[in-house]
């Protein structure tokens, strides 16, 4: 959510912003908020006035009652009472018009950042930069689910009797190479200053609101029926939330942190070939990198953490590409965003395995949270999340760029310690 005063400040500035996003159908949003705030601000003026003459009178009240001149104060008393009818009305009012100005606030796109690519869908999106050389073998790779199945490593058919697609049963030696990546992450990212977190796996509606739009909500979110709360579609969510309405010391500023969790994703529509098996799923595990930062630190730390990223599958020998995402494949409530992509060999192409945003102060304006300095002000802080590594995609990777011709995976080194000193997986 954008800050008001920026809005009534630079409508067309907004209006541009809404247009590079090929959001056109927002356009009338802008005037409404302005006329609804102007309505607002004259409401909250009248409802000052009122309090301000009640309590003038309320004090010459009390001056006639100790004067004795009862009558006087009686009438005075009826006056008191029907500005309170007046100051009530004034404030439902006023809380009418504040929800409405919210309503369609929050419906309004973050204001992008200027080195941001303008394209209409992820067709626009631009590679940045390649990382290690990619390799196709003289022998043809199995698609990812044939490899599982050959090394006894997945259970799909299971999966769909006991929850339908979209699931799946990890077995013996993949199943510990899945366990491997996420610890080997979280080590790594430790290894790098961030504090390692277990969050809440449920988050209540108003978080929810907080942390991610309207659309990504429905599409993503899976509520738990008859209460108010919802699975996390990634750990960011409930590791933003922990600060939802409070105040963080600008001395000890960034809070940079890595939290585990399972993700549940609707993931609504139909999809190719190449996102099935374990791409595209409901429930997969995650390893995720969140920083809470003054807002000129959040650039610096947005290139920190794709780059952690890049280390980690190139610590693993697996290539992957940055690609910077154009202003229509932005989520709102981002000011900047890349994917990372790892190699895929079957498929000769890259594949998207993580996603590094900035958010600029959003999710800190729509939550409530404020960095307080040592001069006595308070802002809004930045948010930034990003992808360690979620091992359903990871093992994809992993599994393409180290398979052998005779159908044996070679476990890269840095995992052999998660695996026992396990350094082949066979069929």
């Amino acid at each position: 959510m954008i800050d008001i005063k920026f809005l009534r400040e630079e409508p067309e500035k907004v209006r541009q912003n809404i247009k590079n996003k090929f959001q056109d159908d927002k356009l009338h949003l802008v005037d409404e908020v302005i006329a609804l705030d102007e309505d607002r601000r004259k409401t909250q003026q009248t409802a000052d006035d009122l309090r301000q003459r009640r309590n003038t009178i309320s004090k010459q009240i009390g001056g006639l009652m100790a004067q004795g001149k009862k009558e006087e104060a009686e009438e005075l008393k009826k006056q008191v009472a029907e500005f309170g009818e007046e100051l009530e009305a004034a404030q439902k009012r006023q809380t009418e018009l504040e929800e409405e100005v919210k309503k369609r606030m929050m419906l309004i796109p973050n204001i992008i950042d200027p080195s941001v690519p303008i394209g209409k869908d992820d067709s626009c999106n631009v590679e940045l930069e390649r990382f290690g050389d990619p390799v196709v073998p003289d022998f043809e790779i199995p698609y990812h689910t044939d490899i599982m199945e050959k090394l006894h490593g997945i259970d799909l058919d299971a999966a769909r009797r006991v929850a339908g697609n979209g699931f799946y049963y990890l077995i013996g030696d993949i199943a510990r190479l899945h366990s491997a990546c996420i610890s080997y992450a979280r080590d790594f990212m430790i290894d790098r200053g961030f504090t390692y977190v277990v969050p809440p796996f449920m988050i209540r509606s108003n978080v929810v609101t907080g942390v991610m739009s309207f659309a990504e909500m429905d599409a993503m979110m899976y509520k738990i029926e008859g209460e108010d709360l919802y699975l996390i579609g990634t750990s960011e969510h409930s590791m933003i939330g922990r600060y939802i309405d409070t105040i963080v010391g600008e001395d000890t500023l960034p809070h940079t942190l890595t939290s585990y969790s399972p993700c549940f994703r609707k993931e609504k529509g139909a999809h190719g070939i190449e996102e099935r098996g374990v791409y595209r799923i409901h429930q997969f595990e995650k390893q995720e990198m969140i920083v809470i930062s003054k807002p000129e630190e959040s650039m610096i730390w947005y290139d920190k953490l794709w780059k952690n990223t890049v280390d980690l599958f190139r610590s693993m020998d697996i290539p992957v590409r940055t690609l910077e995402c154009c202003s229509g494949d932005l989520a709102d409530l981002k000011v900047k965003s890349c994917d990372v992509e790892a190699w895929s060999p079957r498929q000769k192409k890259y594949f998207e395995v993580g996603s590094c945003s900035n958010l600029g102060d959003a999710q800190a304006r729509r939550l409530g949270i404020r960095v307080a300095a040592s001069d006595g002000r308070k802002y809004f802080a930045h948010t930034l999340n990003n992808t360690v590594v979620a091992p359903p995609r990871m093992l994809i990777a992993l599994l393409e760029n180290n398979l052998n011709e005779d159908g044996s995976v070679r476990v890269p080194e840095v995992l052999r310690p998660y695996m026992g000193g396990k350094s082949l997986i066979t069929p």
